[in-house]
């Protein structure tokens, strides 16, 4: 066993951590302690809510709140942080625990997990990922604790806390306020300027991705010195964040009193980079604005983050492609930098492989359930996107239905190129290059 251990590959490594850890979780969720009832979760049920756990995207088919119990909530809570920190950073944290020694090859899958630029330094890095995710989480949760505890009690006021600061942060959505409403997310606090402001902080923190904390701790304020990578991150999700909350503000919400139109505009500005949370009516969304969603959540965040999607550096890479095949420039380039071209090639089929799981999915849900096209593709591009917002359909949706949203979701939080390289691990490289020939696009 240990041998065909040793045989596989770093991408083979994750993905079958990943699916043990959802398997495993499903079980525990299974058991009659995890739901309220006593009586256990069907297995369909809890591989659908682990999947999603795991997977840091929050769609669920039975409300957290009331379907499950303090222990299954916990066991939820759990996958959420191993899948927000990814299965194989939690790997090595606790082998470096236990005094083991980290070989080569834990050192390369470390890399691989978080997409480090270098094998240099990865066990270090590896702490100081642990150490900022329970420091940010903390933060979040003592923020919030004030008002939960005031409204709840002090004791379930702090798991309230905890447990939210943890959702945001890995970006998963996982929500609590079923107490209140069936699926109604945060839409309660949507006026809560502490709630607002600490959701959508840890939403971003967790999104911007590690290789930017440590930007921010080396070299603090100072743009200029931050690496091309993080620079990229940090204007993408500006202007991610900012453009939407424009449109938001003075097509979607105009009905809303000014206050509650600033705070809910920019929360669902926020909430597609891939957390999940809402606090303003998402069915209520015109078509634009659902497509506007749609849009955000399949970029997502940025690579080595607890966000999912197709990445906002990936988006930036094929409009600065485009702009430099409009201005007949030879690279790609940003901030004086050139990106090579294999760099190109990846970013372009990612996204194609992106657009084809969700535009599939769609279709075939769509058909399966006889729903509106746009409906069931927000549905999907929440799934692969690893987002969790819905127009209120999952819990509806039958088992094929839902069988696509699990593969989406998993699919969406390995990637699909991991996959990929996973399947084609054994395959070499063929060196002869086949004759050339032009082709006409466009």
């Amino acid at each position: 066993m240990k041998k065909k251990l040793k045989q596989l590959s770093s991408a083979q490594v994750i993905i079958i951590g990943f699916a043990a850890v959802i398997l495993f979780g499903a079980l525990l969720l299974t058991l009659p302690i995890a739901t309220q009832d006593g009586q256990g979760a069907t297995f369909a049920d809890g591989l659908f809510t682990a999947t999603s756990a795991v997977c840091v995207t929050g769609l669920i088919v039975r409300d957290t709140a009331t379907y499950w119990s303090t222990f299954g909530q916990m066991i939820i809570l759990m996958l959420i942080q191993i899948g927000g920190m990814g299965v194989v950073t939690i790997a090595v944290a606790l082998a470096v625990l236990s005094g083991r020694r980290i070989g080569l090859r834990q050192r390369s899958l470390m890399q691989e997990s978080i997409s480090a630029p270098k094998m240099g330094g990865i066990v270090r890095l590896t702490g100081f990922i642990i150490r900022m995710t329970f420091i940010f989480e903390l933060i979040g949760a003592s923020i919030m604790a004030p008002v939960f505890c005031k409204e709840m009690g002090f004791l379930k006021g702090i798991w309230y806390s905890v447990f939210h600061s943890i959702s945001a942060f890995c970006n998963a959505g996982f929500d609590l306020m079923g107490t209140r409403q069936q699926y109604s997310s945060l839409t309660y606090y949507i006026t809560n300027p502490v709630i607002n402001i600490a959701i959508m902080s840890l939403i971003i923190i967790g999104g911007i991705g590690f290789s930017t904390w440590e930007d921010f701790t080396t070299h603090k304020l100072h743009f200029k010195r931050f690496r091309m990578q993080s620079k990229i991150i940090l204007v993408a999700t500006a202007l991610l964040i900012s453009l939407p909350t424009v449109y938001f503000f003075f097509f979607e919400f105009g009905s809303m009193p000014l206050g509650q139109r600033i705070w809910a505009s920019l929360f669902q500005a926020v909430t597609p980079r891939t957390a999940g949370f809402n606090t303003a009516d998402l069915t209520l969304l015109s078509e634009t604005g659902v497509f506007i969603m749609i849009i955000l959540m399949l970029v997502g965040g940025a690579p080595a983050s607890t966000a999912g999607g197709m990445k906002n550096t990936t988006l930036a890479v094929m409009l600065s492609t485009a702009m430099s095949v409009f201005s007949r420039k030879e690279h790609t380039q940003f901030f004086g930098r050139r990106i090579d071209h294999e760099t190109v090639r990846t970013a372009g089929t990612i996204v194609t492989m992106y657009i084809t799981l969700f535009v599939t999915g769609g279709l075939i849900i769509s058909s399966v359930e006889g729903l509106p096209l746009l409906t069931c593709l927000f549905e999907t591009a929440s799934a692969v996107g690893t987002v969790g917002l819905t127009l209120g359909i999952t819990p509806e949706l039958s088992m094929i239905s839902r069988t696509i949203l699990i593969i989406l979701m998993y699919l969406g939080r390995v990637g699909g190129l991991t996959l990929i390289f996973a399947t084609l691990s054994g395959n070499k490289n063929v060196t002869a290059r086949l004759p050339q020939e032009k082709l006409t696009v466009g």
